[in-house]
Order: structure tokens, then C-alpha cells, then sequence
């Protein structure tokens, strides 16, 4: 499945204007996609990802989201939601799946978390779209992103954008403009197997 195409397709159906939530990981992955998106959605991006163990980590990817954010324009005015920190939610969800390899059984289970709370919200303050940056990422699968977020659009009701940002050149956009605007590069997903392995 081309998800990039799909969501091509989606965008120019709908036009301009419409609310986006944008679950972000870190700020590296938002840079390309709200390059992309900025000046077609209105966009409010969802901090939650509670597979960050260390506080500190946490925090650092927080803040450099917040920095990005100040400085890079856009034609609508991106917010940010602070999600909530709770590592216990992420270690209720990997229970049993400790030993699993990156990219594994965890891994499907750790985006459906993340992806669970953007679509709860986004339903619940009316956005029109929701989608995710994890698919910017060369190292994230994908299908299991889409697979997930067409469910959640099922199940609540609510339009999932469709993507897979690593096309067209957006890993390799991410890192220039990580250079560019001298972010925070991360050298590992967030939790303590990822950093583990």
C-alpha cells in the first residue's frame, strides 16, 4: 500500500484548513512533517509517549519541540498539547514482551498506545484528522502505523491522515533541518530495551 499516495489523494480532496493532531515523537521527526503539512493543516501537535523511561530524555525531547516550534513558520500557528508522563502505561503494555527485538511485538503494541491517546483526543476536542510522525522514521514500520491508525478511525469515528514520511526524501529532510535549526538528535526510540539494543 502507498500510504504517501493515499494521503496525497486525501489532501487534495479536502483542501486547506482543516484541524490536525499530530502525535510527535521528538522534534527531528516533526521538523520534516510539519514542513510538509504546516501550510495545510491547522495543526496541534500531542506530546504523549510514555516509552521514554528516563524523565530527563523525556523532558530534553519536550523542550526541543517547544524550541522548534518557536521558530519555525508556518501559514497556521501550530500548539502543542503537553501529554501527560507515565512510564507505567508503556511498561503495562510491554509486560510480557521485555525480550522481544526492536521492531518486534512491543514495538506494534507501543505505537497502538501512542496512536490510542492521539485518536481519544482528537475526537474528544472535535479535530478533524489525526495522524502520527513515527512513519518518518526508517526504523518504524509502517504498515503496522497505518494498520493501527485505520482501526482507531473505526473505532472512534474520527479521520486518520494516512502517511509514511519517510518518502519523498522526509528522513533525509529531518536531518537537515535538524541541522539547520542545531536540534536534538536522539540516538534511540525512548525506552530502555530500545536503548538496550
Amino acid at each position: 500500500m502507498n500510504y504517501n499516495l493515499l494521503m496525497e489523494e486525501e489532501i487534495n480532496k479536502i483542501g486547506e484548513g482543516k484541524t490536525l493532531l499530530l502525535h510527535a515523537c521528538c522534534a527531528p521527526c516533526s521538523s520534516a512533517v510539519l514542513e510538509r503539512l504546516g501550510n495545510i493543516f491547522k495543526i496541534t501537535i500531542l506530546y504523549y509517549n510514555p516509552n521514554i523511561t528516563e524523565e530527563v530524555e523525556y523532558q530534553k525531547r519536550l523542550n526541543e519541540i517547544h524550541k522548534f516550534i518557536k521558530k519555525f513558520k508556518t501559514k497556521y500557528k501550530i500548539n502543542i498539547i503537553d501529554g501527560r508522563y507515565e512510564p507505567k502505561e508503556f511498561f503495562s503494555i510491554a509486560k510480557g514482551l521485555e525480550n522481544e527485538k526492536e521492531r518486534g511485538k512491543r514495538c506494534y503494541k507501543c505505537y497502538e498506545l501512542r496512536l490510542e491517546e492521539t485518536a481519544k483526543i482528537a475526537k474528544e476536542k472535535n479535530f478533524d484528522y489525526f495522524t502520527t510522525t513515527l512513519s518518518l522514521s526508517p526504523y518504524k514500520n509502517s504498515n503496522w502505523i497505518n494498520e493501527i491508525g485505520k482501526n482507531l478511525k473505526e473505532k472512534y469515528n474520527i479521520n486518520y491522515l494516512y502517511s509514511d514520511f519517510k518518502k519523498n526524501n522526509g528522513y533525509k529532510r529531518s536531518i537537515e533541518l535538524s541541522k539547520e535549526y542545531n536540534l536534538y538528535r536522539q540516538n534511540y526510540c525512548g525506552c530502555i530495551y530500545s536503548k538496550r539494543d
